[in-house]
């Protein structure tokens, strides 16, 4: 049996207090947007660099509201079929051979018969419009950005209306719309038709303080003067030449491989065995190995002393 959804937090305190009781270090920039998309019913926008915490705001939502999450991943290519729906085609060519073995001639029946919700497949964007006995869900249309326009446009219906239509069948509408989290990387700009309909929040890097209650919260084993090390050393790399700079889920999985390795400060030799759990990069990778990452150790190191 299904558990009973909670309600929406009532102010912008409840909604900062929702997201933190679920171990997201937010700021309340992020709760009071949050709080008022919830409110107005309109769908949020999520902008920012790739590992900054954008989808787990959807997740967190779905685990606090106790709603289901239902995701479309996004990517070059996706099409209705995928993202939509689509017909079992050889369900219904089965239905059609059944038909007219039992002699069955009556076209417009076989049609009625075949185009019903019983060969109907449906994906995330039709899922989100169906009614939930946990109230509606939470609908994340994960990095928009890698899909094409002609798809941008699609959605504008979507997110209008909270409808679909489907040719053979007609308009499908939400009973209760979806609670909606669009994200993008920013890798293209999305349509402004598109961001007329959503509230926008731009999700950037935290800063030193944030991201230290980030670590103790999401990886408590790292000793305290390490979890001081790693922020100091990745905000000083958020300020380097990098093709990509490591976002927070770079941090949080360094934190915890140095934990793992029973580290409990930074030194040039632990740095460089596990640049490549911080950089994605080979050329970011070996401009580190190439001094400088010895230099930013140094300046952190004086900067600890003279404190």
């Amino acid at each position: 049996m299904s558990q009973p959804s909670h309600q929406l937090p009532g102010s912008i305190d409840e909604t900062m207090q929702m997201l933190e009781k679920a171990g997201y270090i937010g700021e309340r920039s992020l709760a009071t947007v949050l709080y008022l998309s919830l409110k107005m019913g309109r769908p949020l926008f999520l902008e920012g660099e790739a590992g900054v915490g954008k989808t787990e705001i959807a997740k967190v939502l779905a685990a606090s509201l106790n709603r289901k999450l239902i995701r479309l991943q996004c990517y070059e290519g996706l099409d209705i079929s995928s993202a939509v729906y689509e017909w079992n085609y050889a369900g219904q060519m089965m239905a059609i051979r059944l038909a007219e073995a039992s002699g069955s001639v009556d076209r417009d029946q076989i049609r009625s018969d075949i185009f019903s919700d019983e060969f109907l497949i449906k994906r995330p964007l039709l899922q989100a419009l169906d009614a939930h006995i946990e109230g509606p869900p939470i609908l994340l249309i994960d990095e928009l950005d890698r899909t094409d326009e002609a798809f941008e446009a699609y959605l504008l219906e979507v997110l209008s209306d909270f409808q679909i239509t489907i040719p053979e069948l007609g308009v499908v509408k939400a009973q209760a719309p979806p609670i909606v989290i669009l994200t993008s990387n920013r890798t293209r700009e999305i349509h402004d038709a598109l961001k007329r309909r959503c509230l926008y929040h731009w999700v950037d890097y935290p800063d030193a303080a944030r991201e230290r209650r980030i670590i103790a919260t999401k990886a408590p084993k790292a000793a305290g003067r390490l979890t001081e090390e790693i922020v100091a050393f990745v905000q000083a790399l958020r300020k380097q030449d990098l093709f990509k700079v490591p976002g927070v889920a770079e941090t949080l999985d360094w934190a915890s491989a140095l934990t793992e390795l029973d580290a409990v400060a930074l030194d040039p030799g632990i740095i460089n065995d596990t640049l490549g759990v911080l950089l994605k990069y080979q050329d970011d990778i070996a401009k580190m190995q190439d001094g400088l990452a010895q230099n930013i150790l140094d300046d952190i190191k004086n900067q600890m002393k003279s404190h």
